[in-house]
């Protein structure tokens, strides 16, 4: 892939850095030429995008009122057209949500829950308007537990399949209790038009993965606020694979709370014509000697693909003993496709171990392409070999062979599809 590299300027509180100016240099200035620390401009501007006030400060509530009504302008929403929402963002939610059907471990509980069970909320906080709607919209959650100290027999399967194209609200809630082990994959297919929250609380020395995959018939719509709150040693990987849908918007985060803690969040996404495909993730280190890794990948080919990649990192005062890195790319197939890629990180502490972030899109390297040509490879299957290479590193994350081998074919359909 012929790169070039775009990476945001890095926000910093200078107040809270020692050597640094009240009025606040960025590391941009400070370090040029470093993929390392962000120099780079994207595809969204000429400017750097800075955010408005800190990442921390975003309104959180329970109450749809608190969150005032679109209107395409706002930071978290200037790249998603709401038109194409469906009335997620204006209408009361009165569809059938998708079916919940959870298969695999036999040593995992599963539930179903009314809205005042205690678990509801114990994780995530709605943080814009339309988690809020469905927060407000739904009557029960289905909830998965892992007990304490138990390791899952198998992998977790929740099978997520929709058959209505009405607006609706769902909820579901992951609890990793204390040192236990699991896998547990939330397969979405069918048609709907969803606003979906997910909590997933990983307590003290747990391990999970919760792996997501959105493979959606051509006109769904689905908005996800997939939330997770990593406790004291514990071990997080969170992986995204959106290949379906008309309009799929992700905001996964993950909130550190208790030090010692580790975090990897990988995410592939695949958009064809007329797609809009939009991740915008948060890592927040707000205790100290954490740890997380980001590495995003995707794909476009046809006219008006349009993916979204927003990473924002944020490192709290008390986050001292931090390491940290994000790493986002972009391979266009096709000429009429958009990326948009902004990574951001806000750092209040100089007491780091490190922390970067980095960008790039680009088109095929022609070096790659030659190579393989010259050993006997047709340009076709070359140019395939390429795009299954760049894809592969995050199937390869899930853990599931099966799920992989299925997703393996699903980018090969795409390909396919797209004459590549």
């Amino acid at each position: 892939m012929a790169e070039t590299t775009n990476v945001d300027e890095i926000t910093l509180n200078p107040t809270a850095i020692e050597g640094f100016s009240e009025e606040g240099e960025s590391l941009s200035e400070l370090n040029t030429g470093t993929e390392q620390l962000g120099l780079n401009k994207h595809s969204h501007g000429n400017a750097p995008v800075i955010p408005e006030a800190s990442r921390g400060e975003r309104l959180k509530s329970y109450d749809l009122a608190d969150f005032a009504p679109l209107t395409g302008q706002e930071e978290d929403w200037r790249f998603t057209p709401l038109k194409r929402l469906r009335g997620l963002h204006t209408d009361p939610l009165t569809g059938t949500a998708p079916t919940v059907a959870v298969t695999g471990a036999s040593n995992v509980r599963t539930e179903t829950v009314e809205r005042t069970d205690s678990r509801i909320g114990s994780a995530a906080i709605p943080e814009d308007r339309v988690a809020a709607a469905a927060w407000a919209a739904v009557a029960t959650a289905t909830v998965i537990t892992i007990p304490a100290e138990t390791i899952a027999d198998s992998e977790v399967l929740v099978d997520v399949s929709g058959n209505d194209s009405t607006a609706a609200a769902q909820h579901l809630v992951i609890h990793a209790s204390r040192f236990s082990k699991a896998v547990v994959v939330l397969d979405h297919h069918g048609k709907a038009t969803l606003a979906q929250n997910v909590e997933i609380n990983v307590e003290d020395g747990a391990e999970l993965t919760v792996v997501s995959v959105q493979q959606w018939d051509d006109d769904a719509v689905h908005v996800s606020s997939q939330q997770a709150k990593i406790g004291r040693n514990a071990r997080y990987k969170h992986v995204v694979v959106t290949l379906g849908g008309d309009l799929v918007r992700l905001t996964p985060s993950s909130v550190f709370t208790g030090p010692g803690a580790e975090v990897e969040m990988y995410g592939l996404y695949f958009a064809d014509a007329g797609q809009h495909l939009e991740q915008r993730l948060l890592v927040d280190h707000a205790v100290p000697n954490c740890k997380s890794r980001v590495t995003y990948k995707g794909a476009l080919q046809g006219k008006d693909a349009h993916t979204v990649w927003v990473g924002d990192v944020l490192i709290r005062k008390a986050a001292e003993g931090t390491d940290t890195y994000e790493t986002n790319r972009n391979l266009l197939l096709t000429d009429g496709a958009r990326s948009d890629s902004v990574p951001n990180l806000e750092i209040e502490t100089g007491l780091i171990e490190g922390a970067g972030h980095a960008s790039a899109t680009g088109r095929f390297d022609d070096e790659h392409l030659f190579y393989l040509m010259a050993r006997g490879i047709p340009e076709r299957t070359a140019r395939r070999l390429v795009v299954r290479g760049f894809l592969n590193e995050v199937i390869q994350q899930i853990g599931v062979p099966t799920l992989e081998e299925r997703l393996s074919e699903a980018v090969e359909q795409e390909l396919a599809a797209g004459n590549l």
